[in-house]
């Protein structure tokens, strides 16, 4: 069964990123799409760019997205998470809201924007 609904396409990149699945990742993903910078810069095109910005995320053990918000209008899908990230400062937590326009049940645009970084506080030894 082919996932092509703008929400499950979504959902299913979600849980591919929270698995550490790039394959899965990257079959969300159309061959030829783009990442962007919210209202800003070309981040990454096409999977031979995309596919390591997520390779070197990955590397991360404490990797997490937790989604908090989702809203769906037409093909455009709209996440609001709090993602968990060793930063090179440590463990810590960040706001993301991502945008995601799905055509033909493949991502062919997502734009992101950060908030935020909040460093948990180092526990006395």
């Amino acid at each position: 069964m082919t996932i092509t609904s703008p929400l499950a396409v979504v959902q299913a990149q979600l849980d591919a990123y929270n698995n550490k699945d790039l394959d899965a990742l990257m079959r969300t993903y159309a061959p030829h799409a783009q990442q962007f910078a919210l209202h800003g810069a070309l981040l990454a095109e096409g999977h031979a760019q995309i596919r390591p910005r997520y390779e070197q995320r990955f590397l991360e053990p404490d990797l997490h997205a937790q989604l908090l918000s989702r809203t769906v209008l037409g093909n455009f899908v709209t996440d609001l998470e709090i993602v968990t990230r060793n930063f090179p400062e440590g463990l810590g937590v960040v706001e993301m809201l991502c945008v995601y326009e799905v055509v033909d049940g493949r991502i062919v645009r997502a734009s992101f924007a950060s908030g935020a970084t909040r460093l948990y506080a180092a526990s006395a030894g």
